[in-house]
């Protein structure tokens, strides 16, 4: 009998020392956070980074910034929001509804196809007329969408090719219709397109940052996880050395 004991206590020492060994003997715990769109693939990296490093879980949901901005707005319980702007953040903590902002990363735009070859390193195929449609995310609640057409704007191309744009919802959509062939090309992040500095298929021209207005991403903690180690663990995170390194090999700017 006085073995077993032994062995039940070994077992819950054990277990009591995974728990608490976080920093400051801090429990671990689940951070409910907003993600633009455009930064899927790097925050699912960065998540499982995360779990392993601190014991905390990131719980992500991936959406356009607009649309979540009106879902803060009514309540909806996020901890912290990763934007693909720097616009909605700062109102946010206009409104109170959260601090400590800054900007995780700086995005890229892409015009990008599936086809080899279709688009070259300049950009010159949206003159050439060789597709059909064009893939955009919608730049009312996208700023990836915004930068499309700031870019098509400063090419002088917008109104000529407006009756080939097809518009998502946001830029996850957008490369869904060129990923499935609904559009020959289309702009998106370039962080969709591309992973440890090189192109996954396809072709893409890498949009100069001068065409568009600079698509500064900033995250938030929101006035949910003002109390949560969880959330002010992520914040911290999200500024050290191999988050920052898994957002740049993603093709952001920091």
């Amino acid at each position: 009998m006085t073995r077993w004991v032994a062995i039940l206590a070994a077992a819950l020492a054990a277990a009591l020392a995974a728990v608490f060994a976080l920093p400051g003997g801090a429990r671990a715990g689940d951070v409910h956070v907003a993600v633009a769109a455009n930064f899927t693939a790097p925050m699912e990296k960065i998540a499982t980074m995360f779990e392993a490093d601190t014991g905390h879980k990131a719980l992500l949901a991936f959406g356009s910034t607009g649309k979540f901005y009106a879902q803060i707005r009514n309540g909806a319980p996020f901890d912290v929001l990763l934007a693909a702007d720097d616009a909605i953040p700062a109102r946010l903590e206009r409104e109170g509804r959260g601090a400590g902002r800054f900007t995780y990363a700086v995005g890229r735009l892409a015009l990008w196809s599936r086809q080899a070859g279709l688009v070259d390193a300049q950009g010159a195929v949206l003159r050439s007329g060789r597709f059909e449609r064009l893939a955009v995310a919608d730049p009312k609640l996208a700023p990836y969408g915004a930068a499309a057409y700031d870019t098509l704007g400063k090419l002088g191309l917008l109104d000529t090719l407006r009756p080939k744009l097809v518009q998502g919802e946001n830029i996850a959509q957008a490369y869904q219709f060129v990923a499935t062939g609904n559009a020959q090309l289309g702009f998106v992040a370039l962080a969709q397109v591309q992973a440890d500095g090189k192109l996954k298929e396809g072709s893409a021209w890498i949009v100069p940052s001068s065409m568009h207005a600079p698509i500064r991403q900033d995250a938030i903690l929101l006035a949910k996880g003002r109390d949560s180690q969880a959330a002010a663990a992520l914040m911290r995170y999200l500024r050290g050395d191999k988050a920052r390194a898994a957002i740049r090999s993603y093709g952001y700017d920091i």
